[in-house]
């Protein structure tokens, strides 16, 4: 299961049954979990946890140090949950102290060819990251978000769950849970309602979320009396609530 060109540190925690190929390098500090499948010329370092089922194509640099002039060696973290698929030339750093320390990607995601992941990012589940995704410092990617190819993420932002990015788009800002956005820089064009259909959103909680959509971007509403105003259109849908409490939270602000 492990080529014998691969080179593998002493101290590294592997599962029996992990697959290594030729000439990757997995360093000090690195966990991988059963079921897992390492290319050839992929580099893990560590303190790096790396959970079940993932698979890592070849080319990857996975727990490298973060690009932070700040960081001077400190101990910091890779935490990779279980079933990701992970493709050609990823680049995913390790986090800061600056921040929590941790870079952490959850379970399920496909993070496509050459993308990156820079310090201190959140990726939690179900995502996709196409071609090229390049997201900056301390960014977090909600639960079911798509991001397309060469979207540029500016460091900070929070991109909402079921929220859809065209290709090559820029986010300077916030993107609210089930929205779809594009351009350089991304103004919001609708609701990603195809994909809210594939993930079995019904035909009520679409209105209702149309009609949110409407009060953030088509009533002349401050945040504060949009997020009111969509609270009450159905106090029972808990898909609503997520979308009021995203605006009002949102530290860098939306895009609009």
């Amino acid at each position: 299961m492990i080529h014998s060109s691969a080179i593998i540190d002493p101290t590294a925690r592997i599962a029996e049954d992990v697959s290594v190929g030729p000439f990757s390098v997995i360093g000090p500090d690195v966990e991988i979990g059963s079921g897992s499948v390492i290319a050839s010329h992929v580099v893990i370092k560590g303190p790096t946890t790396i959970g079940k089922n993932n698979q890592i194509f070849q080319f990857a640099s996975v727990g490298e140090d973060p690009q932070d002039k700040k960081y001077q060696g400190e101990p910091t973290r890779l935490e990779i949950g279980d079933n990701n698929v992970i493709r050609e030339g990823c680049t995913l750093n390790r986090g800061t102290t600056q921040d929590r320390g941790v870079t952490s990607i959850g379970n399920d995601n496909l993070i496509m060819a050459y993308v990156h992941v820079a310090h201190d990012c959140v990726v939690k589940n179900d995502t996709i990251l196409a071609n090229n995704v390049a997201l900056a410092g301390h960014v977090t990617i909600e639960d079911y978000a798509i991001l397309g190819g060469f979207t540029l993420v500016h460091q900070f932002c929070v991109i909402g769950s079921y929220a859809f990015t065209a290709m090559g788009s820029v986010l300077p800002k916030d993107v609210p849970p089930y929205v779809l956005v594009s351009g350089h820089m991304a103004k919001p064009f609708g609701l990603n309602v195809e994909g809210l259909k594939r993930r079995g959103f019904n035909a009520e909680t679409l209105r209702d979320l149309r009609r949110a959509y409407k009060l953030i971007y088509k009533a002349g509403l401050t945040i504060e009396q949009a997020s009111q105003q969509i609270r009450a259109l159905n106090p029972d849908c808990g898909e609503v609530a997520l979308l009021a409490d995203f605006i009002v939270k949102s530290e860098r602000g939306i895009v609009r």
